[in-house]
Order: structure tokens, then C-alpha cells, then sequence
């Protein structure tokens, strides 16, 4: 029997302990050990109640999700009451079973939680059903105990947007039945001891107190919710549907519909892309040819220059992490500009619940004000945050390099601009790097970490460690113009611009984008960064623009018109006082009559063609020149920092499942020079996921 289940016994109470590390996943050796281990304990004479308890630092916190992956190809087979059957073993044993919960119980191990007779807590601990992040829906009951425990409302909420809830609220709703101070275990001993001789209590499977009712205004209210909170996604509303049935139905019958719906979630494109993204973003934390010999350098303090919208929001993502930050401006007007909007943005964020008051306060007053470099020797990193302009941080690091302690990391926020060549105005260009935050930086999960020529070993995996503790997904790209998101980017906005040039309505372009799954339509995100920000970088670059190729006229002649987006109320479209948008800008119409091209509106599957895959040809000229490592650093880039649905796994990802001949004989159609690597692939008949194997 597999060591990673244990049985062992305190006087008359029996433990079986999971340990499974790192977070004790139910994979099937776990789930066969577990009813292994019951029906012992059940045989024992000398044991009167079975204690369940993790070791480590969870209780379970879910299914093995490697195993998803092997059942949708073919790699394993499906048993689809395998975790079931465990729940059924615990709820049919005749002695008490005692769940004893720390850290989290999620997906399957809250399922295999609420078989159990009794659930106890430690205070810290976290249950939920997070399936719906992956595209799933609770596979093991889940749908059909959950809503007993808690209700009906609060079950469809947490299943079908997969949020978790602290241990407080759960005893709050029924999910537990106490919360305990102290060593968990013990707590648990002297629990199972007091319940061993009381009459078992119903199973939970029989208790439909908490179903009866009307209950169709709050599963509505939820599915309401989903149409804005999990737009397009299947999963919300099947895990819906199948918590109407546990309404409706007896437990076994809708447990079976259940079943049937988590089957065919699992089979569905919008959970593998979920599953690719899962493991996409523990494996853009690994680069060839850097070993584990190789530590990260512990960062203490950091200093920021810049504290406008972009370095004050790296202020925040710094000091809500716990590292001090030192933040400079030129003059004491900036300074404390920048300092009233981080103070607003906190407040506001305490307004809506988000963050506690104390936590702010704690947060804020580790932000060290100043006006010159004098105390930028204390910090472990430097970064560098002004405006796209090359000549300006050439400069800034110049001075840098003459405050900056010996070995501190010196990072530039660049979202466009050549690192080498920041490197290069400095005498130490192996502790240079890119950080390239997506704004708002202290929301966004994404940090592109650009690796110059000379980014010696070090600081690259230090910048990966502290994009985890800053609560980031860091990917390390190449430095190229744009690096990966950016250099993507350009493809995807000239695209849409050429769209409205050629005659379709920006509103058409954008919507037809949207309703594909993407955040925001490419006019209305440039509106929202602003058209004076994209023309800017644009002039940096005017000088490489190859003569002959077409260049998206609209948005830089908006521009110069002093259109310039949300902040102007008008760009793309015209916008009221609170930014909201109140149509096309009549601007737009003639500057695009005067460009004068011939007008041909596009439908809307052209539209999202030539925009998705304008992205797919650039992202593989990328991979072709080594900018981004493998394909899923692309997709993780998308995902985080450009609204790409995560439903549909990246652009790489998403080109997979379209088939690359068919992208290729449309890139063609579109009359796209198509990267060499897209031809080679088509040619032998491989996929972009092939390249990672």
C-alpha cells in the first residue's frame, strides 16, 4: 500500500494521514490508500473513530490535475466514481469520521471533506470549489453536499465562480461544525473522542433542509453574474445546472448528472486550454541552462524612480509584499502627486472591501519618500520607471550606476526599448534587466522579465523569485522591440486599425473581438492606454519602419489631433465625465476618409481572424528568433497582460486547436509574408505544443 496514506492510532481513535507533498493532490494511489486505510479501521476492534488529517501545510487541496491531462488523451483511464466511492466509504462507515481541515480544502478534498461525518478547522483554513478555474466542475458531489451544507445561493456562488471562503464563514453556513485553537491534531483526538460514543449523525447526503424552497431568483442572480464575471465560459453554468438538479432530484440521480456534466467539461477545449494555462505558468518559472545551483539573491529593500502612474503602481505591488521602497521624483510638486494617487487608490481599494485598513496603513508607511539618489545605496533593486524614452534612461542609469550598491539589480520598467543598450550606459551590464510591468502594476499579474545579452544567471532567477513574492507571473523574454507582449501586441492593434481603414466601423472591430472572448476590443484598449502613449513609442521606432510596408495611419493622426483617448474624452470614441463611452468619435470618420483608402468592411470572423492571427505569425517569427523560450510563454504572456481569455489557452495554444493549416492558408489569404516556423510546422505536420516536448 502506497506510503503517501498512513495509518496510525492514538488510544482508540484511528488517524489516517495524507501526505502527498506538496499539497496532498487525490491522485489515485492517494484515493486507494484512503479507502485501504477506512475499511482497516472500520475491521479494528480497538478503534472507535477515524481522525482524516493532511500533513504539511494543507489538507487537500484538490484533485491531482496531471491526471486530467492523462484521461483526455487517451493516457488513462476515466473511472468516474473512483473519488465517489471513497466519499461513499466514509459516509457508510459506522464509526464517526472527523475531518480535520488546515490550510485549504479544495475541489476534491472539500468533496471528500463533506462525506465525512464531522468537519473541524483550524482558524486560518480555507475551503472551496475552485473546478470552474479550470474549466471543471466538482466531479465527487460536490454540487450535490455543498448546497446542504451551505444552501443553495452560496453553493451555485462558490461553484460556479470558485472563490474560497475563510474557516469563520464556513462554520458561519454549516460547512463545518467547529473551529479549534491549537495543535490541529490533538484537537481532533479529544473531537473524535467525545463524538465516538453519540449516535452518528445524518449523512450529509440526507440532509435537504437547506434545499427546500424556491430557490430560482438566487440560482438566476448567479447566472446573471456569470454572463459578466465568466463571460463565455461552460463551466459556471454547468456547474449550475447541476446544482438545479440537486434541487430537484434524489442525491443519486442528480449525482449522476453531475457526473455527466463533469465529463463533459473535462473532454471540452475550454478545460484543456484552462489545464495548459495551470501548468503554463509553473513552467515559464523554469529556463534551460540555469540550475538549481543557481539561488536567488534575497531583495529587502527596493527603490523606485519615477512615481507616476507606472512607478507608483510598483510601489504598491512592492509594499503590499512586504518590501520597504524608497520612491523618487524630480521635484516635490511630482512627488507628492504621485503619493495622493497611491493614497487614493488604497482607499479605494479599502472602500470596496478589497483590502483591510491596517493592511493599507502597514503598506503605506513603507514607502520612503525622496528627491535625489542619496539613499538608493540601501536598496537590493533598483527600477527604473519614466516614460518611453531612451535617451532619458540611458541617463537615469548612467547615474545609477554611480549610487547603486555593488551588487543591487538594476531593472528598467521599458515596455518597447532596448535593454542592451540601457545596459550599456552603465559598467555593470550583467545586473541590468528588464521589468516590465503591465498597468495598473499593482493589479496586473503579469511581469516580463527581459534578459539583456549580458543579464548575468543570478538576477534572472531573483527576478522569478520576486516576481512570486510580489504575487506576479513572471516570463523571461528577449530583448527585442516590444519583447514578446508588446512586439505581438503592434501586429494585433495595426491589424484593427487597418480594419477601420479599409472601411469596417471601429464599434463592428470591436465588438466582434469581444464577443470572441477577448477583455476589451483593440480601439477601445488603445483609447484606454492612450493614442499620445502608443504614437510616442512609435516615433522612437519611426526610423526602423521598412519603406514600402503599410503602416497604421489612423491612431498616430488621432493623435496629433489631440486625440488621445479616455483622458481626452475623445479618440476612438467619444466618452462622457466618468469615461464611459458615448460613441464613435466623428474624428475617426475623417481621418480615415482623408487616409483614403478603399473601403471594404470586413465581417466579424475576418475581423477575428486577421487580428488573432496577426498575433500567431508574429508570436511564431518569436519563438523562431528565441524571443520567448517555448510556445507557453507566449500564451502566459497573453493571458495575464492582454485579456486573452483564458478559456482559450493563448494565442499559441488557441492556433493548435483551429489546425496550422488552416491559420497558414488564411495568413496567406490575408496576403502575410507567414513565419518560416508556421510553414515548417504545417510541412511535417506538428503543432506549436509540439515544440515543448
Amino acid at each position: 500500500m502506497s506510503d503517501l496514506v498512513t495509518l496510525s492510532k492514538h488510544g482508540r481513535v484511528a488517524v489516517i494521514t495524507i501526505d502527498n507533498p506538496p499539497v496532498n493532490a487525490l491522485n489515485s494511489d492517494v484515493r486507494s490508500a484512503i479507502t485501504y486505510h477506512l475499511i482497516k479501521a472500520e475491521a479494528d476492534e480497538e478503534v472507535d473513530a477515524i481522525v482524516i488529517i493532511g500533513a504539511g501545510r494543507t489538507f487537500i487541496a484538490g484533485a491531482d490535475i496531471r491526471e486530467f491531462n492523462k484521461i483526455t488523451s487517451g493516457l488513462q483511464n476515466w473511472e468516474p466514481n473512483d473519488l465517489n466511492s471513497v466519499c461513499y466509504e466514509i459516509e457508510e462507515n459506522p464509526k464517526p469520521v472527523v475531518m480535520a481541515i488546515h490550510g485549504t480544502a479544495f475541489g476534491g478534498g472539500l468533496e471528500l471533506a463533506m462525506a465525512g461525518h464531522y468537519r473541524i478547522a483550524s482558524p486560518d483554513a480555507q475551503v472551496g470549489q475552485p473546478e470552474v478555474k479550470l474549466g471543471l466542475i466538482p466531479g465527487a458531489g460536490g454540487t450535490q453536499r455543498l448546497p446542504r451544507l451551505a444552501g443553495v445561493a452560496k453553493a451555485a456562488e462558490m461553484c460556479a465562480f470558485g472563490e474560497p471562503i475563510s474557516a469563520q464563514e464556513a462554520l458561519d453556513l454549516g460547512i463545518l461544525d467547529r473551529i479549534v485553537e491549537g495543535d490541529l491534531l490533538s484537537a481532533a483526538f479529544a473531537f473524535a473522542a467525545d463524538v465516538a460514543s453519540l449516535p452518528l449523525p445524518p449523512k450529509v447526503r440526507d440532509r435537504n433542509a437547506k434545499l427546500a424552497g424556491d430557490h430560482s431568483a438566487a440560482l438566476a442572480s448567479v447566472r446573471a453574474a456569470c454572463g459578466k464575471r465568466a463571460r463565455l465560459q461552460k463551466a459556471p453554468l454547468a456547474a449550475l445546472e447541476a446544482i438545479e438538479a440537486a434541487v430537484r432530484l434524489p442525491f443519486f440521480d442528480a449525482l449522476q448528472i453531475e457526473s455527466d456534466l463533469f465529463a463533459r467539461c473535462l473532454h471540452s477545449n475550454q478545460s484543456k486550454a484552462m489545464i495548459h494555462a495551470f501548468f503554463g505558468e509553473r513552467t515559464v518559472s523554469k529556463i534551460p541552462g540555469i540550475g538549481k545551483e543557481v539561488k536567488p539573491r534575497k531583495i529587502a529593500t527596493a527603490a523606485i524612480v519615477g512615481a507616476g502612474t507606472m512607478g507608483g503602481g510598483i510601489a504598491m505591488t512592492y509594499v503590499n509584499a512586504g518590501i520597504p521602497v524608497i520612491l523618487k521624483e524630480t521635484s516635490q510638486e511630482a512627488l507628492d502627486k504621485g503619493l495622493a494617487t497611491i493614497r487614493n487608490n488604497y482607499e479605494a481599494s479599502v472602500q470596496k472591501g478589497r483590502l483591510k485598513q491596517d493592511f493599507v496603513d502597514k503598506a503605506f508607511a513603507r514607502i520612503t519618500p525622496v528627491l535625489d539618489y542619496g539613499r538608493f545605496a540601501e536598496a537590493d533593486i533598483i527600477v527604473e520607471a519614466v516614460f518611453e524614452n531612451l535617451a532619458l534612461k540611458k541617463k537615469i542609469f548612467q547615474q545609477l550606476d554611480k549610487v547603486a550598491a555593488p551588487d543591487a539589480i538594476l531593472a528598467t520598467n521599458t515596455s518597447t526599448l532596448d535593454i542592451d543598450a540601457i545596459a550599456a550606459a552603465t559598467s555593470r551590464p550583467d545586473r541590468v534587466v528588464g521589468h516590465h510591468f503591465f498597468s495598473p502594476a499593482n493589479v496586473m499579474r503579469l511581469l516580463e522579465i527581459v534578459r539583456g545579452k549580458q543579464t548575468s544567471p543570478e538576477v534572472l532567477v531573483t527576478s522569478l523569485d520576486l516576481a512570486r513574492r510580489l504575487k506576479k507571473v513572471g516570463v523571461v523574454a528577449g530583448n527585442c522591440r516590444g519583447f514578446i507582449g508588446n512586439r505581438m501586441f503592434h501586429q494585433y492593434i495595426s491589424e484593427a486599425v487597418f480594419l477601420a481603414e479599409d472601411g469596417t466601423p471601429p464599434d463592428q472591430i470591436d465588438r466582434a473581438l469581444y464577443n470572441w472572448g477577448m477583455a476589451m476590443g483593440p480601439l477601445a484598449v488603445i483609447d484606454l492606454a492612450g493614442l499620445d502613449v502608443g504614437w510616442r513609442i512609435r516615433q522612437e521606432f519611426k526610423h526602423l519602419e521598412r519603406p514600402g510596408v503599410r503602416y497604421a495611419e489612423a491612431h498616430d493622426r488621432l493623435a496629433e489631433c489631440g486625440y488621445y483617448g479616455q483622458k481626452t474624452r475623445a479618440g476612438w470614441y467619444l466618452y462622457d465625465d466618468k469615461r464611459k463611452p458615448a460613441g464613435i468619435n466623428p474624428a475617426a470618420h475623417e481621418v480615415i476618409a482623408s487616409i483614403g483608402r478603399p473601403q471594404s468592411p470586413a465581417s466579424a470572423a475576418d475581423i477575428v481572424d486577421r487580428c488573432i492571427y496577426a498575433l500567431v505569425n508574429e508570436g511564431a517569427r518569436i519563438l523562431e528568433e528565441g524571443i520567448a523560450i517555448r510556445p507557453v510563454d507566449i500564451d502566459i504572456v497573453y493571458l495575464n497582460g492582454y485579456g486573452f481569455p483564458a478559456w482559450r489557452g493563448g494565442p499559441m495554444w488557441y492556433a493548435d486547436t483551429v489546425g496550422l493549416p488552416k491559420v497558414l492558408d488564411r495568413v496567406r489569404e490575408f496576403g502575410w509574408e507567414p513565419a518560416p516556423l508556421l510553414v515548417k510546422l504545417v510541412t511535417e505536420d506538428k503543432t506549436f505544443a509540439a515544440l515543448e516536448q
